[in-house]
Order: structure tokens, then sequence, then C-alpha cells
């Protein structure tokens, strides 16, 4: 049996990138951006912060690939070279602090509001939910899907020449990757749906385009969601398994799995955590991430005891952005909140960032 890595040991990836620990900032939706999809230096900031803070690995907010893919107020752009200034800043921030930058790269799909985009969303196919505010989205043409497929190898082309040393494609949480894996989403008929491998085609195609216009030791990763969650529907453990090894065979350095509550066993098999299995689906040399709901060096530690390499904070990070220093201490509890705004804004969260952190429990607090 291989011995469980400890949590602050450095890590190497199959591109032989080396991150100096296994603790990462996982990829938060924060809303300081400029409307233009420019980093803003609200943003900047929270992500060096955490960085100078020890963390390993800091990942952008999702960051959309096309003006079209934009799903949020304030979201980080990486579509246009008028957005490389502030990537260049960013990307060497958090070098100079010592983490190993990357790039979620993304596109919203259906979750794209027209209100952002100015024209009507798009996804695998036309479908309708009956939910407030649901944009019934049109199928997904064969220019779009050609277009899209750029879309993310430039951006990826991008985040290198700015510096990043990595992108992760986003894939979870049913934005555009997911779903088209989606079964229930994805009712194409031609070559990007049916069967599980045409539903995968999309994602494998531009995992495979990236990994190859990207040379090493640039980190390349995904995050799927390996089971439904929320807007992740359609998803099958058995499928996201065999995804997992298709992905490592196109290049892939990390599978970032998107847990919600890493403590909990797959909803498929509910006697088997999700960790041993993708660990035994993938190469060795192929890193897993753990997210969901991480909070402790115990958590992190039970994670890496389950076969994972790295675990990714969200809210432990965001309002402890010292985590991975302060955890060395044996007696260290990490804050779980709610914090004043006055407080936040000491760690480094901008003003827009508090605003939207209020829509979460426990999180603000006024003074």
């Amino acid at each position: 049996m291989t011995a469980t890595p400890d949590l602050l040991s450095p890590v190497r990836f199959r591109c032989g990138a080396v991150a100096r620990n296994r603790v990462c900032l996982a990829p938060l939706t924060n809303l300081q951006s400029e409307d233009d999809g420019a980093l803003s230096d609200d943003e900047r900031r929270w992500l060096e912060r955490r960085a100078e803070g020890g963390f390993g690995l800091v990942e952008t907010c999702a960051a959309h690939v096309s003006a079209d893919g934009k799903g949020f107020d304030g979201q980080l752009g990486i579509w246009s070279d008028h957005h490389l200034p502030g990537l260049r800043a960013l990307a060497g921030g958090l070098a100079r602090a010592g983490a190993l930058g990357v790039v979620q790269l993304y596109h919203g799909g259906v979750r794209s509001p027209s209100r952002l985009t100015g024209r009507q969303p798009w996804s695998a196919s036309a479908f309708h939910e009956d939910r407030p505010g649901f944009e019934p989205p049109r199928a997904a043409t064969e220019a779009d899907i050609a277009a899209v497929i750029e879309a993310f190898v430039a951006a990826a082309v991008r985040a290198q020449a700015a510096g990043f040393q990595g992108v992760e494609l986003h894939a979870a949480h049913g934005y555009l990757l997911s779903q088209f894996l989606s079964r229930t989403i994805n009712v194409r008929g031609d070559g990007w749906g049916g069967d599980f491998a045409g539903r995968a085609r999309l994602l494998r195609t531009i995992a495979g385009r990236v990994r190859a216009a990207t040379p090493a030791p640039f980190v390349l990763g995904v995050r799927i969601s390996p089971e439904d969650f929320g807007f992740a529907r359609g998803l099958d453990l058995d499928e996201s398994l065999a995804l997992a090894g298709w992905l490592a065979d196109d290049g892939i350095d990390y599978l970032h799995l998107s847990l919600w509550e890493a403590a909990r066993n797959t909803a498929k098999r509910p006697e088997e955590h999700a960790v041993p299995l993708f660990r035994r689906a993938l190469p060795d040399d192929v890193r897993i991430v753990v997210a969901g709901n991480l909070w402790t060096r115990a958590e992190a530690d039970a994670q890496l005891a389950r076969g994972a390499d790295l675990v990714a904070l969200g809210r432990a990070a965001i309002l402890n952005p010292d985590w991975p220093t302060q955890v060395a201490d044996p007696g260290f509890l990490p804050e779980r909140g709610p914090l004043t705004p006055d407080e936040l804004r000491a760690r480094a969260i901008g003003e827009k960032f508090v605003v939207y952190l209020r829509r979460f429990k426990n999180m603000v607090r006024d003074a």
C-alpha cells in the first residue's frame, strides 16, 4: 500500500510542474472583475493574498472563454487580448508568492443569460425547465461547437502567454461541458451526442487540443461533477469513471472532483467513496484534487488517505487566507464565520465579494 502523502509536501504533476504543497484555492465566483471581463485590482488582491498565505495551487474563478459564454456579473474574461494586462499582473503576483497559478476555463451554455451576452443561450440540445427565469436554449450548431473548441484552446494559449502555469477545464456544475456530458440534456443524434462516447467528445476534443497547444510544464486539469447535484444532472458515476480514464489518455495532469460534501460516499454506491473509485480508474501519475466542505487538517488528511493527491478549499480559504501556514500548528482551529465586512476586507475580500457572500449562510454578519 502506498503511504499517505503529507498535506504540506510538494506534489509533481505528470507534465513536470511542481506545487509546493497539496492545498489548493478552489475556483470561486466572486463578481469582482470589470464588466468587460478585465481583472480588477480587488480580484487580483484576493487571489494573491491566498498565494501569500501558502496555498500551493491557486485557481481563478471560472473565466469565460468567449463573449457568449459569460454567466455572472463581474466575471473574469480570457477571450481577448485586452484581458492580458490584468492576467499578466495576476500570474506574476501568484508566481512571486510561490504558488502555481491556474486559470479555470469555462463556458456557461444554457447558464449564460441573454442579459449578459445579448443573445439567446445555447446548449447541447434545446430543452425547457419549469423554473423562474429559465431561458430555453437553442441547440448547438456545428459552427457553435467548432467555435467553442477554438475558444477554449485560444484561452489556454492566452493563459500560458500571460504567465500562468496551468488551466482547468470546467466540466462540472451544469455548465456547457457538463451539459454535453448529460444524458438528459444532450439528446443529440449526431457525433456530439448519443452514447457516452459521443456526449464526452466535446470535452475530450478540447482537452486533447489544449494539451497539444500548451507545451510542458503547463498543467492541464479537468473539473467534473461525478454524479447529479444541483444544476449538474444527467450524470452517471460509472460514466464519470470511464471519462476519467479517457481524459488521462487525452493528456490531463489532474482530475478535480467537485463533491460538495467530501465526507459522504457516492449516491450510486452508498458503501463506496468517490476517491478510491477514481484512484483505481486513473493512472498513478494523474493527480486527484478533491473539493467539498473541507475545513480542518483532519478532514484534508482523510481525503489524502483515501487516495487524493490534493485538496481544494473554498469557504475555509475565504475566511482563513493563511490556512496552509496555520494548519502546521496542531492546535489550529479555522475561522468558520460569520465575519463582519471589515473583518472580510482585512482578508482581502473586496466590496463586491462581500456583498455576494451575503447570499451564503454564516459568511457575513453586521458589526
